[in-house]
């Protein structure tokens, strides 16, 4: 048999040692015409192309495409928004800002319902008691790995109730965007349009400069430049076009309205950075992981809206400040529709700023100056003026700039984390 073997493959010899169990070519290396540093160096050719690097860009790739859809619902949903509320205000007459405030930000309340109903609906084939269960526990192991700063929980960490702790930072959270909202509804009677704009959009400036001391973001040249470019074009919307009669008309306490809303500006950029540091998942959770999040977070803001800021309602409508009334008819209608656009809006913007960045997101919302204008043109049929294309023209080739910067670094946070996970052999799988 053996024999046999040998007159059928001329092209083997056994090893004495080994019998009839291995085989080894006649041809070496050197008559292959392949030397051993040939082939090791081919190998190691292979090895620098490191899988995880390659998954981690295609996550971040995946990520891009999923916060360019939240950005685009996030814009359409503003305008909405904004179209409807100044209707409601200016012609309908239902003038009741705070109370408009109250409701909108008590909206976001649906956002965690709406969500829940989305995720049973893919999988209606689980019962509802197995399906909340684990939902509850896909949520606390998410609060736990915000606690932790890191994907991965030791088994100690697994077990900390994280509720009391994601509670406090709710309500920190849900102060500080409610001085930033209650700022511009303040100052809108005391200062000019052009003041109110200008002033509060800068929080993108002041989003970057939270973002280095909070996030520990390194300055970056091109980001730096991106965002004073998208500042310049608001300044050229506010301030370009001197045939407007809104700011011939002095505001009454102009100076105070500026300090008024100047403090809003800082609180908003700071608002979204607080909220990216202490409740956005950690870098290396899935996408699935971080917009699931989002809106629960969101919808948690609402409810502490609900609960606690109503007490200023009687207060006002007793010391006269701003009567109770709820919106009728026609208004109550269109601000049902206003209060979800906010909601869609919020949730989305709370999305974007877990999968990209504060600074990127504020940039972006940005582009809702532009957006609306064109939304002006469009209803009323009153041109765009020059200064209105041109500032927005800024804006969107500011945002892109960032969005192009935001993309270079997430690349090299891939290769970086690549590299990582190949010298410590780890890699993290999620259920979605």
């Amino acid at each position: 048999m053996a024999a046999w073997d040998k007159q059928q493959r001329p092209g083997l010899v056994s090893r004495p040692s080994d019998g009839y169990r291995a085989a080894e070519p006649l041809l070496d290396d050197a008559e292959r015409g392949r030397t051993m540093s040939e082939r090791e160096r081919r190998r190691h050719q292979l090895r620098s192309r490191s899988p995880a690097t390659a998954d981690l860009k295609l996550e971040n790739k995946k990520k891009y495409m999923l916060a360019g859809f939240f950005l685009v619902l996030s814009l359409v949903s503003f305008v909405v928004q904004t179209e409807t509320a100044v209707y409601i205000q200016k012609d309908l007459g239902w003038n009741k800002a705070y109370c408009m405030l109250f409701l909108t930000h008590g909206s976001w309340t649906l956002l965690w319902p709406t969500q829940l109903l989305i995720l049973k609906l893919r999988k209606p084939h689980i019962p509802w008691r197995p399906f909340l269960k684990s939902h509850f526990h896909y949520l606390l192991t998410t609060c736990r790995m915000i606690m932790a700063h890191s994907p991965r929980l030791s088994h100690t960490q697994s077990r900390i109730n994280p509720i009391p702790f994601m509670f406090r930072k709710i309500i920190l959270i849900t102060i500080s965007l409610t001085i930033a909202g209650s700022t511009w509804y303040i100052a809108v009677n005391l200062t000019t349009p052009s003041d109110l704009t200008a002033i509060y959009n800068c929080s993108a400036f002041f989003a970057y400069v939270f973002s280095i001391f909070l996030l520990h973001e390194k300055p970056r040249r091109d980001k730096i430049f991106s965002v004073a470019v998208a500042i310049i074009g608001v300044l050229v919307v506010a301030y370009g076009d001197t045939s407007s009669n809104s700011d011939t008309e002095e505001a009454q306490n102009r100076l105070l309205g500026n300090i008024i809303i100047g403090i809003g500006s800082v609180m908003y950029g700071f608002y979204e950075v607080l909220y990216k540091k202490l409740a956005c998942p950690p870098d290396g959770v899935s996408n699935a992981r971080s917009v699931i999040f989002a809106n629960t977070i969101g919808s948690c803001l609402g409810l502490v809206t609900l609960i606690i800021l109503w007490i200023p309602l009687p207060v006002l409508h007793i010391l006269g400040i701003e009567s109770f009334a709820l919106p009728r008819g026609e208004a109550a209608w269109l601000m049902l529709i206003s209060v979800l656009a906010n909601a869609t809006f919020s949730g989305s913007f709370l999305v974007l700023i877990s999968l990209t960045s504060p600074v990127l997101s504020s940039v972006a919302a940005l582009l809702t100056i532009f957006l609306v204008a064109i939304t002006d043109w469009w209803l009323t049929g009153k041109p765009l003026t020059p200064a209105a294309t041109l500032g927005g023209m800024i804006i969107c080739g500011a945002f892109f700039l960032l969005a192009w910067s935001t993309w270079r670094e997430m690349c090299e946070e891939a290769e970086k984390r690549g590299k990582e996970g190949e010298g410590s052999g780890e890699s993290e799988g999620e259920d979605d």
